[in-house]
């Protein structure tokens, strides 16, 4: 059923959800856990793997990690705190350690949601709906579209060094690399100047027309309203306990 919505639903949606948790204060819990168990019901529905969710969403343990490595220098005054090893963290920083880890893992969640139910062109097409920047848009097409003719020059000249008994092992080996990195930048470049020809060839003006092929029906109208009226009810509510 996810996968059948309209992109801009899914993009509202979602997208309002990570809003709504970003902003949520840190010191209610349950908030944090009703946020998660709504991701986990729209994974569910949509028969996600979890194990490639997760393994996707380990994108933000480095930067957990940052912030956990400067936890002890964050000494802003608060009660309690923990000594380990000599190092003492207080619980106003473990607080933050909780509000950025919290908030980046349910974020990420979000997004891997929103991207694995929505392909990359219907995802392109639901924001042209939205009337977001086309230039923007055009960018990001044309990014995603060249990473791939990268990826392909650069398997062309790995299978070229490997046919000629070329291994990469050592330190001493960087120079060659960077030479490699360098060769693939100009083949790469000169590759898409052919692409590039070959689309104005083809009627190519400097702007590429987005048509999408669903409508924003009842359907999506009930998936953005439940989400986000269940969001921002938790918000609110989280807002309240925390005034108290």
């Amino acid at each position: 059923m996810l996968h059948r919505l309209d992109p801009r639903a899914k993009i509202i949606g979602l997208a309002g959800l990570v809003v709504v948790v970003v902003s949520t204060p840190a010191r209610p819990v349950w908030a944090f856990i009703l946020y998660a168990a709504i991701l986990l019901f729209l994974i569910g529905v949509a028969r996600l793997p979890l194990g490639q969710v997760f393994r996707r969403a380990l994108i933000v343990a480095p930067f957990i990690g940052a912030v956990a490595v400067f936890l002890p220098f964050y000494q802003q005054a608060g009660s309690g705190g923990y000594s380990l090893g000599g190092v003492h963290v207080t619980s106003e920083g473990l607080l933050v350690l909780w509000n950025v880890g919290a908030k980046a893992v349910l974020s990420v969640l979000g997004m891997i949601v929103l991207g694995s139910t929505t392909g990359f062109t219907g995802l392109i097409d639901g924001f042209a709906r939205l009337h977001a920047p086309k230039v923007l848009l055009l960018i990001v097409s044309f990014m995603y579209r060249y990473g791939f003719v990268i990826a392909d020059e650069a398997g062309r000249m790995r299978r070229a060094m490997a046919s000629r008994d070329y291994r990469a092992r050592w330190l001493w080996n960087t120079p060659v690399l960077g030479h490699a990195l360098g060769a693939l930048f100009i083949r790469s470049y000169d590759r898409g100047e052919r692409v590039y020809v070959a689309m104005v060839s083809r009627g190519y003006e400097g702007s590429v027309a987005f048509a999408g092929t669903t409508s924003f029906g009842r359907s999506e109208r009930l998936f953005v309203a439940v989400l986000l009226g269940v969001a921002i009810a938790i918000r609110v509510a989280a807002s309240v306990e925390g005034g108290m």
